[in-house]
């Protein structure tokens, strides 16, 4: 281990700093704070430390260590920030705390791509971060990136240093205009949100807190403005009487009418195709059932990637706009659709157009207005797992059986997802082709994805997939048997996420190595990963696809006008120069083949910490370089065509 990466070590596992010898003594107050954080960590949390009756259970402290108080109540002692004169306070409360051990300050470089490791850190690893910065540029970035949580359901707290409450005059970096709550107004528009305008308020601001990131059914961000006079106020708190971590019963409809009318439609259909949506990712087992009972085929969106084994021969893969074969070919031609934990959005539904043929929808989703998105829908609302117990117990006593029609529908089907199979092998095997740009041939991104993939399954890594090409190639290839093997931030299509997210494995109390899958474009976006994943102990991967050039609109713009336009550039960048650039990262250089690429994938992964494979990939006009499409977008001239046929259709 090099003298970079022990340092880097050191820190991520935040070691309590003592206060230096020449320091000034502290005062009272100061004194006071660090005793409370020291009583926290021995005891091992904060109602543990109350129990042993080494913190008091009803104290007065200013209103920055109650929000860690409180934070700490819901079991929330990570945070990602970048502090601003909005901030001070709550610095100054956070640097005691994680002195002490009871809470991890983790500094970021970049807001947006913080906020994508906090989001990766709870959607992956299932903790709970804070991310923290003040109003102005830095609260705008972190409310960009918040996008990723808001479109994936992932509960993440954002705390930004706020504007005073006095209205002397302009804050610096308010967003100008003589309106109260500015930053509230906007960030109410991506999820729960609250100006900690009274102390006293802190008991009402955590409670709606919770309730938006601890959501059992898509979660999201909080945002809670803690305005700058505020944060120093003293207030009188009681510990118990703080909002705990809200946990939800399990729910599901309580009458067996709505579990009777499913099975009806069960019953009378033939051709059933149950689409999977990233609320289906935990529940595989009880998925495979229902689709045994109800003689269905399942196609899977990109976050539903492993929910059924890749080989199960109900699994049809992806179906949507870019979709598959065997996937597409059972949403055009199912008479009814079973949809769990779906939003229907536009590219996994085809803009609305994805069943032509489906005269009924069974609906199951915790979400009321989700599972009501479809005419003629049977809504199933509550836990997933629950309501398909509940509905494989209502088909099981009315005891129909499917008929031979039901065979030929699974028949037909497999025999499309033949045909995938066998147009994804001679795609994803090595192949090469001559690429303009790079001046000799190059891996099809097909087929230097499939390598990194196949190599991920091997050392058993999680992969994550960036926005673009990439990710839409991506999870048309991977072949997972496992849902927590692949993550695509398929929601926002976040340009960056993933090389971002790499940090998250560094954060995380039980981690796992990581790959994240990146294109030249979606790196460029934010590549502060390099300094983070050095200063935070990061061990993992980033490959890093490069065909010069924004390829996902790139294809886009071809297949639709014609010529490319503003998506492709003639800068030769270096990245194995860029990545050894940085003490403690190694650049490695992917090659031109897959064997090539293989053994720098291997080399890659002896690197005590972060790597970065640089792989040129091939972008062109062949059908050969990418995995084709075979759904439709409401976009560009497509538009006519998929608004008639939208409006053609009654479901």
């Amino acid at each position: 281990m090099n003298t970079a990466r022990k340092s880097a070590a050191s820190a991520s596992t935040e070691v309590p700093v003592e206060p230096r010898q020449d320091a000034p003594l502290e005062d009272a107050a100061t004194a006071e704070v660090r005793e409370r954080a020291r009583a926290i960590a021995r005891a091992g949390g904060l109602m543990n430390a109350i129990a042993a009756g080494t913190l008091n259970a009803s104290l007065e402290v200013s209103v920055s260590e109650a929000l860690v108080l409180a934070l700490l109540r819901q079991h929330v002692s990570k945070y990602l920030g970048i502090l601003g004169h909005g901030t001070t306070d709550l610095g100054n409360i956070l640097r005691i705390y994680t002195q002490q051990g009871a809470t991890h300050f983790f500094q970021c470089r970049n807001e947006v791509a913080m906020t994508h490791a906090a989001t990766v850190l709870a959607w992956v690893f299932g903790e709970t971060p804070a991310v923290v910065t003040s109003i102005g540029p830095g609260a705008l970035q972190a409310f960009a990136g918040s996008l990723a949580a808001a479109s994936n359901g992932v509960g993440v707290y954002h705390i930004y240093g706020d504007e005073t409450t006095h209205g002397e005059g302009y804050n610096m970096q308010q967003i100008p205009g003589h309106r109260q709550n500015q930053f509230l107004r906007l960030t109410e528009t991506m999820g729960g949100a609250y100006t900690l305008h009274t102390p006293q308020a802190l008991r009402d601001a955590m409670r709606r807190g919770t309730e938006t990131v601890h959501r059992p059914y898509f979660a999201g961000p909080f945002f809670l403005m803690l305005p700058i006079n505020v944060q120093p106020r003293r207030v009188q708190l009681r510990i118990d009487a703080l909002p705990e971590r809200m946990l939800m019963p399990v729910l599901a409809p309580a009458r067996n009418d709505a579990y009777d009318a499913a099975c009806e439609l069960i019953e009378r259909h033939a051709r059933i195709v149950i689409k999977a949506g990233g609320g289906a990712r935990r529940y595989g087992a009880e998925l495979a059932r229902l689709a045994e009972a109800a003689g269905a085929v399942v196609v899977l969106s990109p976050n539903a990637l492993g929910v059924l084994p890749d080989a199960h021969p109900r699994n049809m893969h992806v179906g949507g706009s870019k979709g598959s074969l065997s996937g597409n070919h059972a949403m055009e031609n199912a008479t009814l659709l079973i949809a769990v934990g779906s939003r229907a959005v536009c590219q996994a539904d085809c803009s609305g157009t994805g069943y032509p043929l489906a005269e009924a929808v069974v609906n199951i989703n915790g979400d009321i207005d989700d599972a009501n998105h479809y005419n003629h829908t049977v809504a199933l609302t509550g836990d997933i797992g629950a309501v398909i117990e509940g509905l494989l117990l209502a088909l099981q006593r009315r005891g129909q059986q499917k008929d031979r029609e039901t065979q030929n529908w699974l028949d037909t089907c497999v025999a499309r997802k033949l045909e995938w199979h066998a147009l994804k092998h001679a795609r994803v095997n090595g192949v090469t082709l001559m690429d303009d740009a790079w001046g000799r041939e190059v891996l099809t991104q097909p087929s230097a994805i499939h390598t990194a993939a196949a190599f991920a399954k091997r050392i058993d890594a999680i992969k994550l997939f960036d926005a673009g090409d990439v990710q839409a190639n991506g999870f048309q290839i991977v072949e997972d048997d496992r849902p927590d093997d692949t993550f695509t931030e398929s929601g926002a299509s976040y340009m960056g996420f993933a090389a971002s997210g790499l940090l998250a494995s560094a954060l995380a109390r039980h981690s796992r190595y990581m790959i994240a899958f990146s294109g030249d474009g979606s790196f460029m976006m934010n590549p502060q990963i390099l300094i983070d994943a050095v200063v935070h102990g990061v061990k993992g991967m980033l490959v890093l696809f490069d065909n010069r050039r924004m390829g996902a609109i790139s294809s886009l713009q071809v297949a639709q006008y014609g010529p490319d336009f503003g998506t492709q550039d003639d800068v030769q960048i270096d990245f194995v120069a860029m990545a050894n650039a940085v003490r403690g990262v190694k650049g490695v250089f992917g090659g031109w083949t897959a064997a090539e690429l293989e053994a720098a994938l291997d080399e890659a992964h002896r690197h005590d910490g972060l790597s970065v494979v640089h792989v040129p990939v091939y972008w062109g006009a062949a059908d050969e370089g990418g995995m084709g499409a075979y759904g439709r977008w409401n976009v560009g001239p497509w538009v006519a065509d998929v608004e008639q046929r939208y409006g053609d259709q009654t479901l």
